[in-house]
């Protein structure tokens, strides 16, 4: 008989993964603010001195930004024993990643880059607090959506230009085989108790009818959109319901 019945145990900690997607929500929507504010003054400018200082600055940006991702890597390394340490010396390492090359494509490609990244971001953000959140066979799938849904954006806008269309119709191609390699790998760490070699990807109790699916509907939405422009908007719009019916049906599990 314990000593002292009515003490309560410890609770679970569970704390940790809410500040961890609470962190990227907030460096999320500090990134699009930036992206909005070079929009809004470099992109949309009509004053000559005002796009000519952003030109010269956002120069200046990807510099700060190169020194960022070098002090966050050195950073990383030498606290490599330290959690707490390390995880800082990899959020200046994103941070100064993330700065450093969007203000170099900016300033090449211009308006593109900005409207490209301004939905890349808030898709990152959002993928990023569903693997802090929710299982790990839910996080891949709805990761591979996302990343589909964006592929098919792009593909809709370029495919029919004559500038980036055969870089685009090149870039979905490989992107399919790296569908097919995912459900490959994912099969294979199944097989494994979630291990691939050395490495967890995946839970030892699997369920890999979500991740098939993902994939599955990924190549068949981007192999549409290479044969049509068109057909690219409807793909967008099942595969964002099948998007938001996952992510229902897992908040649901969660709870």
């Amino acid at each position: 008989m314990p000593k002292n019945p009515n003490r309560r145990s410890k609770p679970v900690k569970r704390d940790e993964p809410m500040t961890g997607a609470m962190k990227f929500f907030l460096a999320g929507c500090v990134a699009e603010l930036y992206l909005l504010i070079v929009r809004r003054c470099y992109v949309n400018g009509t004053a000559v001195q005002q796009i000519a200082w952003y030109d010269s600055y956002l120069w200046v940006l990807a510099g700060i930004g190169a020194v960022a991702l070098a002090v966050g890597v050195i950073a990383s390394v030498m606290w490599k024993s330290d959690k707490k340490k390390r995880v800082i010396g990899w959020y200046v390492t994103g941070a100064g990643a993330f700065l450093a090359v969007s203000a170099v494509l900016i300033r090449l490609l211009n308006a593109p880059v900005v409207t490209l990244l301004s939905v890349v971001v808030p898709v990152v953000m959002l993928l990023v607090i569903l693997w802090n959140l929710y299982d790990r066979e839910c996080a891949v799938s709805l990761t591979v959506l996302g990343i589909s849904l964006i592929v098919l954006w792009v593909c809709r806008r370029t495919l029919d230009g004559a500038q980036y269309g055969l870089l685009i119709r090149v870039a979905a191609c490989v992107y399919l085989l790296l569908l097919a390699a995912a459900a490959v790998l994912a099969r294979k760490a199944s097989q494994n108790k979630g291990r691939v070699g050395a490495f967890r990807i995946l839970p030892a109790e699997v369920d890999l009818l979500p991740i098939y699916t993902a994939c599955g509907l990924s190549v068949l939405g981007v192999a549409v959109a290479l044969i049509s422009t068109t057909a690219a908007y409807y793909a967008m719009w099942v595969l964002g319901v099948v998007v938001f019916a996952l992510a229902v049906y897992y908040t649901v599990k969660q709870l």
